[in-house]
């Protein structure tokens, strides 16, 4: 299950943060060849002054923490972090010294759910 966790100083009303996590969910399963059932995605909002970025410039921030399988090529995360960053852009205004990907990778069984224990990533898994 790969849990994708923003922090962010926008102000998102619900209907944009629904169709944020919706274009997230299915980027990340495009991209990384896999379904999006299991991709998690939290979007938490903070005040300007909760967040700081030491050469940030005037506007939003927007920070992804990407919990992800191992098995993944660094360009095929590049391709992820920067469809991410573009919309992010694009559609909210982020100025691109503002926005941040880190990927952080497990072993398959390190990531689960109730109802099962992850598996390795396979590229045939899509």
């Amino acid at each position: 299950m790969p849990l994708l966790q923003f922090d962010t100083t926008l102000s998102l009303d619900g209907a944009e943060t629904e169709a944020f996590a919706a274009f997230v969910r299915e980027t990340y399963a495009d991209v990384m060849r896999t379904g999006t059932s299991h991709v998690a995605v939290t979007v938490r909002t903070h005040g300007d002054a909760a967040l700081s970025l030491g050469r940030d410039v005037e506007g939003p921030l927007l920070f992804l923490d990407a919990e992800i399988r191992r098995g993944r090529d660094d360009g095929t995360k590049r391709e992820f972090a920067l469809a991410v960053m573009e919309h992010a852009r694009g559609t909210f205004g982020v100025p691109e010294e503002n926005l941040k990907v880190v990927f952080t990778e497990h072993d398959g069984p390190s990531m689960m759910g109730y109802d099962r224990v992850g598996g390795e990533w396979s590229p045939d898994e899509a």
